[in-house]
């Protein structure tokens, strides 16, 4: 059980923000039945959990309530773990400790020889 213990540990370091991961993990841990501390981000929404489809969606319409974000169908394609998940809840609510890149400014166009009347 120490094991379990430890990678339950991972998991949570995983996670930016463990209150985004525990509702994340609550939800699945209601829709599946079970409780929330089986629930690891190292699970597969499908292979481990058992999810289908329609499952999956439904969970993250739960999510996207929780959160009050709207999930692109593009973006449904790269949830596949719950740690996929909870990473993109906290970046889409801008609670990742990773650096967001930012464009940078473009440079003034100079006039090339031209002067001013």
């Amino acid at each position: 059980m120490g094991g379990r213990i430890a990678h339950d540990r991972a998991d949570q370091r995983m996670a930016k923000d463990p209150t985004i991961s525990l509702k994340i993990r609550t939800a699945l841990a209601e829709y599946l039945k079970h409780d929330s501390a089986t629930i690891l981000t190292t699970h597969h929404l499908r292979d481990d959990l058992g999810l289908d489809s329609m499952a999956v969606i439904e969970l993250l319409y739960r999510i996207e309530e929780t959160f009050d974000l709207q999930i692109p169908d593009q973006d449904l394609v790269g949830l596949t773990t719950v740690g996929l998940v909870v990473h993109y809840v906290e970046k889409r609510l801008g609670k990742t400790a990773s650096p967001v890149p930012t464009k940078k400014r473009p440079r003034p166009l100079e006039s090339k020889g031209k002067k001013k009347s």
